[in-house]
C-alpha cells in the first residue's frame, strides 16, 4: 500500500496544519473549518492525478477541441461529523462525484472513559467497481476507518480506494495497511504523528477535530469535568460484528459482504476492530 504523507514536502499544506494545530487559532471555528477544506482540495488535486481519463471533443466558439475527462466514477465517502468540512474541499474539486456518509461515534457507557465504536447510518450509492475516496481528518488507530469501509461495502466493492486524514498515526497508518486491501488502496496523509494516547487521540495531534469545527459536545464537556487521569479501557469487539449496531439490517448485509469477500480471498479481516478510536 502506497502512504504519501504531505509534511514531508514543504507545502501550503503546512501552513494550514500548522493553523488547525495552534490552540491560539483553533478559538476560530470558521477558521477551522476553512482550513479542512482547504487541505480536502489539495488532497483532491493530488488523488485526480491517479484516476484514468478519456478524452472527450467539445465546441468552443472558435472550433473544437480535444479534452480529457475522468473516465473513474468516483464515490466521495466521509464519517461524520468531523468529515464534513474536510468532505466539502474534496467536493469542490470532484463537483460530478457521487457521495455517501457514515456514522461512526463513540458511545460512552455509565461509568469511566470507557466506550465503543459504532456504526449506525449509512447512505450510499452502488461502489461496485467504482473509486472509493473515503475521508476523514483524525486516522488515531485506524478502527473508525474500517468500520466505515466495511459498511460501505454492502454496498458493492470498490475497484480502487483512496483513504484520506488530516492527520494520521503511526498506529492508525499501519492498521489501515493492515486491514484495507494493499493492492487496490492508497493512503494520504496530511501529517503522521507518532502515537495515539490512552483515551485514543492522536499525540501531538491537534484535538478533537468535531469539536473544533462545530462546538463541544455535551458528552465532552462532562468527560473533561470528570478529569483526564482515567484509562480508556479498549473494547474487544465479537467476531466479526464489526462494531455495527446489533439487530441493524445494515450490520447484517454488511457483515454477510465481508463473508462473501473473505472467501474469495479478499484481504480483509473478519475480526471488528480491538479497540476504540477517536471518531
Amino acid at each position: 500500500m502506497e502512504v504519501i504523507n504531505f509534511e514531508s514536502t514543504p507545502s501550503l499544506v503546512n501552513r494550514y496544519m500548522m493553523e488547525l494545530r495552534d490552540v491560539t487559532v483553533q478559538n476560530d471555528p470558521m477558521r477551522f473549518r476553512t482550513n479542512l477544506d482547504r487541505i480536502g482540495q489539495i488532497m483532491a488535486y493530488e488523488i485526480s492525478k491517479r484516476l484514468d481519463y478519456k478524452e472527450t471533443q467539445v465546441q468552443t466558439p472558435l472550433g473544437k477541441s480535444v479534452c480529457r475527462e475522468p473516465a473513474d466514477k468516483v464515490v466521495l465517502a466521509t464519517i461524520l461529523r468531523a468529515g464534513i468540512p474536510f468532505h466539502h474541499g474534496f467536493l469542490s474539486y470532484f463537483d460530478h462525484a457521487e457521495n455517501a456518509f457514515v456514522s461512526a461515534y463513540r458511545r460512552y457507557r455509565e461509568k469511566g472513559d470507557t466506550f465503543d465504536v459504532l456504526v449506525e447510518y449509512l447512505a450510499s450509492p452502488s461502489l461496485e467497481g467504482k473509486t472509493l475516496v473515503l475521508v476523514d481528518p483524525m486516522l488515531a488507530t485506524g478502527s473508525s476507518m474500517e468500520l466505515a469501509y466495511k459498511a460501505l461495502l454492502s454496498k458493492g466493492t470498490p475497484a480502487r480506494i483512496h483513504v484520506a486524514s488530516v492527520v494520521a498515526s503511526i498506529p492508525g497508518v499501519e492498521y489501515v495497511k493492515r486491514h484495507f486491501p494493499a493492492d487496490i488502496t492508497t493512503l494520504w496523509c496530511g501529517a503522521i504523528d507518532a502515537e495515539v494516547n490512552a483515551h485514543s487521540y492522536i499525540v501531538p495531534g491537534l484535538g478533537d477535530a468535531g469539536d473544533l469545527a462545530y462546538g463541544i459536545k455535551e458528552g465532552t464537556a462532562r468527560r473533561h469535568e470528570a478529569g483526564a487521569n482515567r484509562h480508556t479501557r479498549l473494547q474487544e469487539y465479537p467476531r466479526g460484528k464489526a462494531g455495527i449496531l446489533p439487530g441493524r439490517e445494515l450490520s447484517a448485509r454488511a457483515e454477510r459482504h465481508g463473508q462473501e469477500q473473505s472467501a474469495r480471498g479478499h484481504p480483509f479481516s473478519e475480526h471488528g476492530p480491538p479497540d476504540a478510536v477517536h471518531a
